[in-house]
């Protein structure tokens, strides 16, 4: 099979994974384009583990990228910087980054935002398979001090938004309103200004969740989790994108990942600019 074909595919979530882990659309996208251009460069690193039959593509795609991604001098600063729609697009030196993105919190988004077992986490990681569930059980307990904050719900499925209402208010935070159509989401951060927005894409009376949080990105800067049923869509690497992601239907440890990712940069004090 064509090395484009088997790669392909998974480009789009292996760009979710990357954006989740650095916190930047810019700084992700350009590790994922250092990884496709070690593997032109090496095509059978794609295949290092051929003996092994456990191993599919994705996970030797991603382990590739976790390869240059501890090893490499990649600098985003070096690519064109774009503001996401998630607006968090600071650009970080490497070495920040690293600070930022322990070995926990990746195999806690590699198992709960990309749906990994524990097994491929291990072989992706590089890390003893004994080790890596205490390391995701650390991970889960950084999740229970973290700041809390508002949390905006932008989203037209009753169900879905009380769902997402729960997980919200599991993980100790607040949700200071819901919105099912654009106007209802302006007029909810009117009201009250939000510290974190869970959004859908197409709401309610036709209308657009992306639209919606230009408006709000306008006013100020809040971190943003989209949730939708086309992530292909929004994991192109050719314009503006989110950075923060979740797949319809979604498992509630994947919202929780997400939210605990977008909170830790925030904490982190990385400055979130506003969709220009």
């Amino acid at each position: 099979m064509p090395l484009a074909t088997t790669i392909k595919p998974h480009l789009p979530y292996l760009r979710r994974y990357a954006r989740a882990l650095t916190g930047s659309q810019t700084s992700g996208d350009a590790y994922v384009r250092a990884t496709l251009e070690a593997i032109i460069a090496d095509p059978d690193s794609l295949n290092s583990d051929g003996a092994n039959k456990n191993v599919t593509p994705r996970v030797q795609l991603h382990k590739v990228f976790h390869r240059i991604w501890e090893t490499s001098n990649v600098d985003p600063g070096n690519f064109d910087s774009d503001t996401s729609l998630a607006g968090n697009e600071t650009i970080a030196k490497e070495d920040k980054l690293r600070k930022i993105a322990p070995i926990g919190r990746q195999i806690l988004l590699l198992t709960a935002l990309e749906g990994f077992s524990l097994e491929e986490v291990a072989q992706i990681t590089n890390v003893e398979q004994d080790s890596v569930n205490g390391l995701l059980e650390d991970a889960i307990t950084d999740i229970d001090q973290e700041i809390r904050t508002n949390v905006l719900i932008i989203e037209d499925e009753t169900l879905i938004s009380m769902e997402l209402a729960q997980i919200v208010t599991d993980l100790g935070h607040t949700v200071s309103g819901t919105a099912i159509t654009h106007t209802e989401a302006l007029k909810e951060v009117a009201r009250n200004k939000p510290g974190l927005v869970l959004a859908d894409i197409q709401l309610a009376d036709g209308s657009s969740g992306i639209d919606a949080v230009k408006d709000i990105l306008e006013q100020f800067s809040v971190p943003v989790i989209f949730v939708t049923a086309f992530p292909e869509r929004l994991l192109t690497g050719e314009r503006p994108e989110p950075t923060f992601l979740i797949t319809k239907p979604f498992q509630p440890n994947a919202i929780r990942a997400a939210i605990s990712q977008a909170m830790f940069f925030t904490a982190e004090g990385h400055e979130i600019e506003a969709q220009s």
